[in-house]
């Protein structure tokens, strides 16, 4: 990495920081003691009209204000009890507490989050919520906080395209999940006849949508951090060319080979 795209690389980061500390703050002061916390303004496309009422009943309201993905990876990941799952970028907690219902007291949910707001908020809905086996923890998505081989189950929602280092997220993941562990993120992805700067026009960083890949991009660095079995399958529009996406991968229980030394690979830096 050049010593000019590495001080690119901190400053989108501290611009998504700022920006989802900003709307934890918004939630967390938003509330009023007849109504709740107001939900952070947002179209259809994002946030917490993609859960159903059921699932937005049983949580407390400051989590589902503060929802500001693209989908419902927990409707998607397939979770089941006794499963240890990681939440990628986990926000005010919304997936953490439903993927926390779904593997039950057997299992166990961390969430990762860089913005001391958004932890702060998720703390005080965990506590809400009365869920005991759910961990939150600080870092960033390209250097997961965890041992090797520990996750069975990694979810995210609109949270890896906003890294400017996805091979290391891809990376990461692989290396946490154990062997037959899997994925199931939603995300924004680009259609491939889009170039980087056709997506920058479309949205900023903080929109989660100027930092999409391709579905090939998409595929291809999944691919090369060794996943299989990958699924990419579009579910709404949420700009011109860019949808919102369920994206499955799983990690083999044998290793297999990546792709070899020489051969090409994809522009994973999310740079026009």
């Amino acid at each position: 990495m050049t010593e000019q795209f590495a001080g690119q690389s901190t400053d989108l980061r501290e611009t998504v920081r700022r920006r989802y500390a900003a709307a934890a703050v918004q939630v967390t002061e938003g509330g009023t003691a007849c109504c709740g916390p107001a939900a952070i303004e947002i179209d259809d496309t994002f946030g917490s009209a993609l859960y159903g009422d059921a699932e937005r009943d049983a949580l407390p309201a400051e989590a589902v204000a503060a929802s500001l993905g693209c989908g419902n990876p927990t409707a998607v990941a397939d979770l089941r009890e006794g499963e240890r799952v990681l939440d990628l970028g986990s926000g005010g907690g919304i997936d953490v507490l439903l993927s926390a219902r779904r593997v039950g007291p057997t299992g166990k949910v961390y969430g990762l989050d860089m913005t001391e707001e958004m932890l702060a908020l998720a703390l005080a809905n965990r506590e809400k919520a009365g869920v005991t086996h759910a961990e939150f923890l600080k870092g960033t998505i390209e250097a997961i906080p965890l041992p090797a081989a520990t996750i069975d189950v990694v979810i995210s929602n609109c949270v890896i395209n906003l890294s400017t280092d996805k091979a290391a997220v891809f990376a990461e993941t692989y290396r946490v999940l154990v062997p037959g562990g899997r994925i199931g993120v939603s995300d924004v992805v680009a259609d491939d006849a889009l170039t980087p700067a056709q997506r920058a026009e479309r949205g900023d960083y903080v929109g989660c949508v100027a930092g999409a890949l391709s579905f090939a991009e998409y595929r291809a660095g999944l691919e090369e951090a060794g996943f299989t079995d990958i699924e990419i399958i579009p579910t709404h529009a949420v700009a011109d060319g860019m949808h919102s996406a369920i994206v499955r991968a799983t990690k083999p229980r044998t290793a297999r080979p990546r792709i070899a030394d020489g051969a090409p690979r994809p522009c994973l830096c999310s740079c026009p």
